[in-house]
């Protein structure tokens, strides 16, 4: 089990669902970035289910930083950070245990780890553990604040309501940092109201998330195995519920002329800027100093209250399974910042290799 992303930067992961705590370990990290304490309760409050539309299991989430950081300063030592788990109820998953949820890695970790992994609650792939990505790498986003660099995620689509895309991504970026629910335009409540109606019919919605990086260098990434694309790829898709990434117009490209599907380059007070950003601020794997974009697509929570056929595979019996217990009908608000968070780790990585650990440091 590789629990490791980054190179210079990097974040390890650890705990499971109803364990005793989660955490995450980063190392690389400058010395002398202030910890921000109330950023990171706010980044782990965006992260934290709200009524109706997300699950009953509602943890405080009262971190605590254990190493590498000493007089509110980190200290270039791994910095180790840990969430106890405070509201697990394990029972849920007792008479289940052999049974595989449909879309979840029951199975497969079953036949991975031999039966001896924890299932309670998806035990280590469970959502659980972003809470401890979320507190460790608000520390790394906040240092990207204070360097100019800003990233904000918003829902660009739940079922069928649509929010709008970027367009003043600066400003539409540092409104978002203030919203527990994401979104630009006032379409907060028919959103709510989408989930809701799946979730009283016991049944879940997916949508699309929509990322934005602004104030990144020209001139960050590595070309072919490390681009920026594959970089921020790689720690999306470590996420379990995204099954799909696109950069700028992604698949759009398909119905575009190269005319039509070029960025033009211009300059503007000696600052290079494109006429369009159809590429997501990314040529040729590097950063070209537009604004990153990237749009994920979040499967509808697999954990849903209708009955669904699985196996038993202890037993190797076809059976039928009703999934009881405290489950989101749609992930995608909370991902929302999980993703931000990701992609923070990946940048400051990527920037530690282009221009040295102290880049973050004040």
């Amino acid at each position: 089990m590789r629990n490791i992303l980054g190179d210079n930067l990097t974040i390890t992961l650890f705990g499971e669902s109803h364990g005793e705590v989660v955490g995450a370990v980063l190392d690389g990290v400058a010395p002398g970035i202030l910890v921000d304490h109330d950023f990171i309760k706010a980044q782990l409050t965006k992260r934290r289910p709200t009524k109706k539309i997300e699950t009953a299991r509602v943890e405080v989430d009262e971190y605590k930083i254990v190493s590498g950081v000493f007089n509110g300063y980190t200290t270039g030592a791994p910095l180790t950070i840990i969430i106890p788990n405070t509201n697990t109820n394990s029972k849920d998953y007792e008479k289940n245990k052999n049974l595989a949820r449909p879309s979840h890695a029951d199975y497969v970790a079953h036949v991975k780890y031999d039966g001896y992994n924890d299932y309670r609650g998806g035990g280590h792939f469970s959502g659980r553990i972003t809470a401890a990505i979320v507190a460790a790498g608000a520390i790394i986003q906040k240092a990207l604040m204070d360097k100019g660099i800003f990233i904000g995620t918003h829902i660009l689509k739940c079922g069928n309501v649509v929010d709008s895309c970027f367009n003043d991504c600066l400003e539409e970026v540092k409104i978002l940092q203030n919203k527990n629910f994401p979104v630009i335009n006032d379409v907060e409540s028919l959103m709510r109201e989408e989930i809701e109606n799946y979730a009283i019919n016991h049944n879940s919605i997916g949508g699309i998330l929509q990322t934005a990086v602004i104030g990144v260098p020209v001139g960050v990434g590595e070309e072919w195995f490390s681009s920026v694309e594959g970089k921020i790829a790689n720690a999306c898709f470590s996420i379990g519920g995204i099954k799909g990434i696109e950069f700028g117009k992604g698949f759009g490209f398909a119905e575009l002329s190269g005319k039509d599907a070029n960025d033009s380059f211009y300059f503007e007070n000696e600052t290079v800027k494109t006429s369009t950003n159809n590429n997501g601020g990314i040529n040729g794997g590097l950063t070209n100093g537009m604004p990153i974009i990237f749009n994920c697509a979040v499967k509808p929570t697999p954990s849903i209250g209708l009955p669904q056929k699985t196996i038993d595979f202890e037993k190797m019996e076809n059976v039928e399974i009703q999934i009881n217990g405290r489950h989101d009908p749609a992930i995608i608000r909370r991902m929302a910042v999980v993703v931000d968070t990701l992609t923070a780790i990946v940048i400051a990585d990527l920037l530690t290799i282009r221009f040295g650990r102290d880049y973050l440091k004040k």
